[in-house]
């Protein structure tokens, strides 16, 4: 860019684009304006039409604080955290049968297993006859794999471990099919999602296979007195005029906010639903990296009954489309319980909904930020 004040006879042509910045929150525009002011102090200012680079990082590094990324990594190296989705013996179970079931496609292939864990989808691979499987684990759980694929020899021969982001590693040859158990609450959540994808464009080969290559999010209003009740009634304590002295009641509206700006994840009776739930899906063999950054799904519920409306309840499931059974993985009110449970958001205050009426809003996620307007 050229100086504003820069005095020419003739316009100037010393720059590439101008453009624009707007941002979702007055917190992200301070976010940004306070990290050009440190860059800026620490000396690395820029003389006009001059270019810089800093240094490279990966794609991950770039879309995930380093703080969180540790977090991240340390909970998932855990081998408490590794039982207790073993112990999921819906989602184990499910990876079992539809890997075995469809050994037609693993046989004499080369599988890429994102994400890894504990190794267990990489030996579920090759008892189904892989050829070779490399198991890419960024967290410290890689070494507990390696022990675990060790301990069983008559697999662990076609069975490598790579401790590394798919990001960052290289593969010495292409997969005919990716593996990985990438979903979180609400599916998207944890933002595996992503790394699966990069993995796709990176390791996988053309009409090559992803285990699951099809997740769909379901959504549907609720009626629920009593969890709304609960919930208001955690602010109450805030409603104290002499809390030992001191009034506490200048919180209470903030604290009641607050209260209701957090999901509850539980496993709730399909019967709360009062109309259809619809769906958003997600193709993981066509969807681009950048479009996981912010997902935006649309509303329009019409009501089966009348009824009050306390917020919006979402599940999702998984599709692994086998040469031979195509098998589903969900996480639905009324089905098997799952470490998933349901997501329910629920509204600070309730809405009527006559039967045959519509109700319209909008789900949005955006990175870790989830806002639902109904």
């Amino acid at each position: 860019m050229v100086d504003d004040h820069a005095t020419s006879a003739k316009p100037t042509s010393a720059y590439s684009k101008g453009f624009g910045v707007s941002f979702a929150s007055e917190e992200a525009s301070n976010y940004f304006f306070m990290a050009v002011h440190k860059w800026k102090d620490a000396g690395d200012q820029l003389s006009n039409g001059s270019v810089t680079c800093g240094k490279e990082t990966n794609r991950f590094d770039r879309k995930i604080e380093s703080s969180s990324a540790k977090l991240y990594f340390h909970y998932y190296g855990q081998l408490l955290h590794q039982q207790n989705m073993l112990q999921d013996y819906i989602r184990t179970g499910t990876y079992y049968s539809a890997v075995l079931e469809n050994y037609v496609d693993f046989q004499g292939r080369v599988v890429v297993d994102v994400g890894a864990g504990s190794g267990i989808l990489s030996l579920f691979a090759a008892q189904a006859g892989a050829k070779h499987v490399y198991a890419v684990e960024a967290s410290g759980m890689a070494e507990h794999a390696r022990k675990l694929i060790a301990g069983n020899p008559l697999l662990s021969s076609v069975i490598t471990v790579i401790h590394g982001k798919v990001e960052e590693i290289e593969l010495p040859e292409k997969a005919d099919i990716l593996i990985s158990e990438p979903m979180g609450t609400l599916l998207v959540n944890e933002r595996m999602l992503e790394s699966y994808v990069i993995s796709r464009d990176r390791f996988l080969k053309p009409n090559g296979k992803m285990f699951p290559s099809i997740g769909r999010i379901h959504l549907a209003p609720f009626s629920d007195e009593y969890l709304h009740v609960e919930i208001a009634s955690k602010a109450l304590f805030w409603q104290q005029p002499n809390y030992y002295g001191v009034d506490l009641t200048a919180l209470y509206d903030t604290a009641f906010q607050g209260y209701f700006s957090q999901p509850v994840v539980d496993a709730f009776d399909p019967r709360l639903l009062v109309t259809p739930p619809i769906t958003h899906t997600i193709d993981f063999t066509k969807i681009k990296e950048e479009e996981f950054y912010e997902i935006n799904i649309p509303l329009n519920f019409t009501a089966t009954m009348a009824t009050r409306v306390h917020g919006l309840a979402c599940w999702f499931d998984v599709l692994f489309n086998g040469s031979a059974v195509p098998r589903w993985l969900t996480t639905a009110p009324g089905a098997p319980t799952t470490h998933w449970y349901q997501l329910r958001c629920v509204c600070h205050s309730h809405c009527m909904l006559w039967q045959d009426k519509q109700l319209l809003g909008t789900l949005i996620w955006l990175h870790t930020v989830l806002k639902v307007t109904l």
